[in-house]
């Protein structure tokens, strides 16, 4: 039909890569300030980070999603694209024309795309997040070893990406790698809908009628500000994912999404389903804008257009 095309993978590669190194620092902030305990403030929570950990303590965590964020941002970027694809030309009759899209397409395609991302996501962001949510400087480890006095936190549980993985196939199995995936599909589903869809509105909106795409400058800033809106208000079911992921490393403190809803309001409030929205927020718009200009940079070049074009 001619409505599936490989270099919307190909783009998301390279977006995907993008947005690790712009957003990972601020990312381990808002983990710690959802899951961590301790940090009553993100300026606070910066503070700490940097005078227990230097500045690599940020950086915790990233090299798993770097290997692995663009295979999983080519796959959303590629199915989110091909499903929308697919759908304005099924809904028109017309496989090889370019029909203009609709809402109720981007948002199916977005939902499609969400579903996808926690298949492949759920596990990145498990290693992620509890490599993140050790606290011990890097050298800690050897040092508590050496002791042989090594009491319960005071070395880090994971070596690394590998030896985190092995350790929660070992003790979970395979299952363990999913933990936090019904929350997460609660959190991508909408936020994924969130995500695409103003960002592909922003655009057109931005972009004069005269001209044949969206320049570099709206593509930032629709992207950017797409993010800031998607993160924002994923910032609740975020909290309740990232709880459930953190936990485990030690103990098991959550049976499910509802229990760790039903604990961390009991025990914290409601402002606790907030924690970390600012960080979300300013955090969203330069990883996203990255996101989408990777993208459609990339894509601009590998088709070859003179003109940057919409996913």
């Amino acid at each position: 039909m001619g409505s599936f095309q490989l270099e919307d993978f190909a783009a998301g590669w390279i977006g995907g890569a993008a947005s690790v190194i712009v957003g990972h620092p601020l990312d381990t902030v808002k983990t710690r300030l959802q899951a961590g305990v301790g940090y009553r403030s993100t300026l606070g929570c910066i503070r700490t980070v940097y005078r227990r950990e230097s500045v690599l303590g940020f950086f915790k965590g990233m090299s798993f999603p770097l290997a692995s964020i663009a295979v999983y941002n080519s796959v959303v970027f590629g199915v989110f694209s091909n499903t929308q694809r697919f759908l304005s030309q099924h809904r028109c009759g017309e496989p090889e024309a370019s029909p203009p899209r609709t809402l109720p397409d981007l948002l199916l395609a977005s939902m499609v795309a969400g579903v996808v991302s926690v298949g492949l996501g759920g596990p990145v962001d498990l290693i992620k997040i509890r490599l993140q949510m050790q606290t011990q400087p890097f050298q800690a480890a050897n040092l508590s070893l050496k002791s042989g006095a090594a009491a319960l936190g005071e070395q880090p549980a994971y070596q690394g990406p590998v030896h985190c993985i092995a350790t929660i196939v070992r003790s979970e199995g395979l299952a363990g790698l999913y933990r936090g995936a019904s929350a997460m599909l609660l959190r991508d589903v909408p936020g994924y809908c969130l995500y695409f869809v103003p960002y592909v509105f922003l655009s057109e909106w931005i972009t004069p009628e005269a001209c044949a795409g969206p320049s570099p400058c709206a593509v930032w800033l629709a992207g950017g500000m797409a993010g800031a809106i998607s993160w924002g208000t994923a910032t609740p079911m975020d909290v309740v994912k990232s709880r459930l992921q953190a936990d485990g490393v030690y103990f098991n403190k959550y049976k499910g999404v509802l229990d760790c809803i039903s604990q961390s309001y009991r025990k914290e409030g409601l402002q606790v389903f907030f924690r970390g929205i600012t960080v979300n927020a300013v955090r969203g718009f330069p990883m996203s804008a990255a996101m989408f200009l990777g993208y459609e940079l990339s894509l601009q070049a590998i088709r070859g257009d003179h003109a940057v074009t919409s996913p």
